[in-house]
Formats: C-alpha cells, sequence, structure tokens
C-alpha cells in the first residue's frame, strides 16, 4: 500500500498521483501543504527534512521525497517495459524527455507564468513579464510541437513516464486565462491526455484554492 502526503491542488502531487493511477496502484492520499498544515510538524520533517509535498511511503519502507525520483522508484518497481524499461539505452530516451520537460517547461510555466496569472492579485501582475515568459515558454513547447509530430507521445508511441512529467502541467496551461500559439499537435496530445480517466482524476483538479482575488 502506498500512503502520499501532499494536496491535490499541488502540480507535484498531480504529476505523481497521476503516475499512481496509471500504474493501477492503491493508495491512501493525506492532505499536507499549503493551508492542511502537516508539513510543518515534527513528524512530516522526520520524513522529509525540506517540509515540502509529495513525499511517499510505500508499505514500511523508508519515505521518499523529490517528485521525479518519487515517480521514477515507482516505475522501476511497477511500470511495465513500454512505461519504463529495463533496458538502459531505452530507458534513456524516456528519461531525457522526463528531465527536459520537468526543467524546460514544468519550471518555465509555474512559476514565472501560474504564480503571476493565478497566485498574484490582477492588480499587481506584471504583464510584460508575463508576456516575457510566455515567449519563453512558447520556444520550448515548439520542440514538443516537433516531437510530438514524429510520435503519439513525447518519447514514442506509448504513455511513458516523460508524459508524467510533461503532461500534468498542460491542464492549468489550457485552462487558465493566457493567450496561446497554435500548435495542433500539441493540442491534440492533450485531448488524448483528457480522455485517460487517471489524468481526469488527479491532473484535472481545480486550483482556485490557490487564486489571488
Amino acid at each position: 500500500m502506498l500512503t502520499v502526503w501532499g494536496r491535490k491542488s499541488s502540480s507535484n502531487v498531480q504529476a505523481l498521483m497521476w503516475c499512481i493511477g496509471e500504474l493501477g496502484l492503491a493508495y491512501e492520499r493525506i492532505d499536507a501543504g499549503f493551508k492542511y498544515g502537516v508539513n510543518d510538524t515534527v513528524e512530516f520533517l522526520a520524513m522529509n527534512p525540506n517540509g515540502t509535498v509529495p513525499v511517499l511511503r510505500e508499505d514500511d519502507g523508508e519515505p521518499l521525497w523529490e517528485t521525479g525520483a518519487i515517480i521514477r522508484y515507482l516505475a522501476a518497481q511497477h511500470g511495465d517495459e513500454a512505461f519504463w524499461p529495463d533496458d538502459a539505452r531505452r530507458r534513456a530516451q524516456i528519461d531525457k524527455w522526463a528531465e527536459w520537460a520537468k526543467l524546460n517547461i514544468t519550471l518555465n510555466f509555474t512559476g514565472p507564468v501560474f504564480w503571476r496569472v493565478v497566485r498574484t492579485a490582477p492588480a499587481l501582475q506584471d504583464q510584460q513579464a508575463i508576456a516575457a515568459a510566455l515567449t519563453a515558454l512558447g520556444a520550448k513547447l515548439d520542440i514538443a510541437e516537433r516531437q510530438l509530430e514524429r510520435h503519439r507521445f513525447l518519447a514514442g508511441d506509448d504513455l511513458t513516464l516523460a508524459d508524467i512529467q510533461f503532461g500534468h502541467v498542460l491542464y492549468r496551461y489550457f485552462d487558465i486565462d493566457i493567450p496561446r500559439p497554435s500548435l495542433p499537435r500539441l493540442e491534440r496530445y492533450y485531448e488524448n491526455l483528457t480522455e485517460r480517466p487517471a489524468f481526469r482524476e488527479h491532473v484535472m483538479v481545480s486550483y482556485e484554492e490557490l487564486r489571488v482575488l
């Protein structure tokens, strides 16, 4: 049994929960972080001294933190050959896209765009900074657009761990009120993700509690 500490509205928790859902694993999730607290308790800090979510424990094993490390563990422990291959060369091709997505998409969207649009009061929003961030993000999404011309998913024709790292921010990207360039292959890819039950359950989650009015 997996135990996850982390609130549903955390994008990092969403990535983990989507991975758990795709792998069909049983879990218990405990709200933690933001207004839910828990992550500042002695017990939680003994598991993760950073006080961040998510944290995962499988059965009575050692707690794991850092989303990328957690989902790699789950992929290795429970994933099939398509999702996370045993062969090091094939796995590295997936891993490079997973790292690319984390460093170039998630980091260029969450703070520079999402926080400025949703987690900043409208009167305090820096529209020039948002526009510049969208331009930078768009250059990276162009890379995904070209990759998706060749493959159904980010790293090939099967859903892999790379899609978890890439796709979990797309619900917010397509949902918030921002100008978006026409990227038809990315749009088709996102539509395919929205048809997956685990994506709908764990990623297409309200973020209204994060909004600053």
